[in-house]
């Protein structure tokens, strides 16, 4: 099997720490070269110690399902003899307080709106087949214990 890295990094500058007045901005590093700028959520830590501008982990969370679903939608429906010209998904997460009193996303919306072209068109059950194809195989989907719904939408673009 395959294994993924990623480096995550926070300096504390000039700040006491202690007082708990630090910045909670930080960068991840992947393997790739790639460098996201990351902080705690705002929704979490205010502002100015967390960067609403950065990408907080919550919202990769939510990302990282979308893009995984996304990615084996795209190959399941590759194999199929569909053509997709666009997808686009408004994924949601949604965080509660759990049974324990802690927050957990215990909900991810995903609602990709994806656009086919050429002579083959999925009806609404052969996409919903794709989709529940897309989840299963999703690694993350199958590593996590929050429900993920799909609302998926398509369209044929003119030709």
């Amino acid at each position: 099997m395959s294994s993924h890295v990623a480096t995550i990094e926070w300096k504390r500058a000039d700040a006491v720490f202690v007082d708990n007045r630090y910045s909670r901005a930080h960068q991840w590093q992947f393997d790739g070269g790639a460098v996201v700028p990351a902080s705690s959520s705002p929704h979490v830590v205010r502002v100015p110690l967390s960067n609403p501008a950065n990408v907080d982990p919550e919202e990769a969370f939510v990302a990282s399902l979308s893009s995984c679903h996304m990615l084996w939608f795209l190959d399941i429906a590759r194999s199929a003899g569909y053509v997709i010209d666009s997808y686009v998904d408004h994924a949601i997460g949604h965080m509660l307080r759990g049974a324990d009193g802690k927050s957990w996303i215990a909900l991810v919306e995903l609602a990709p709106a994806v656009t086919f072209s050429g002579a083959r068109i999925p009806d609404d059950a052969a996409l919903q087949h794709l989709h529940h194809q897309a989840h299963e195989e999703c690694f993350l989907a199958r590593s996590v214990k929050s429900e993920i719904r799909i609302q998926g939408s398509w369209s044929h673009a003119a030709s």
